[in-house]
């Protein structure tokens, strides 16, 4: 069950960063906050599409769509983490 940190050094992670956590049953993206923080969990089965933008320059994007309910787009990861997301939901989709 890996878990993927962002940067702090991204825009939105500077005191809690997000984090992607792939599991089993899906992934589930965890924004931490001050008094409260936010939790989704997307299931596999859910998943209609995932992208990845990896600029020269700066931290990689992904984006997982899903059928229905909108999706997650989260910012701050390195270009072999996105790769490695990327690579291990598609696996399990």
């Amino acid at each position: 069950m890996p878990t993927y940190i962002a940067s702090r050094l991204t825009g939105g992670n500077r005191i809690f960063p997000d984090q992607i956590t792939i599991d089993e049953t899906g992934v589930t993206l965890k924004e931490p906050g001050l008094f409260s923080g936010e939790e989704k969990t997307i299931p596999f089965s859910r998943i209609s599409s995932v992208e990845i933008e990896c600029p020269v320059i700066g931290f990689s994007t992904i984006t997982i769509e899903t059928t229905g309910e909108g999706g997650i787009k989260v910012d701050g990861f390195t270009k072999d983490e996105v790769t490695e997301m990327k690579k291990l939901i598609i696996s399990k989709m």
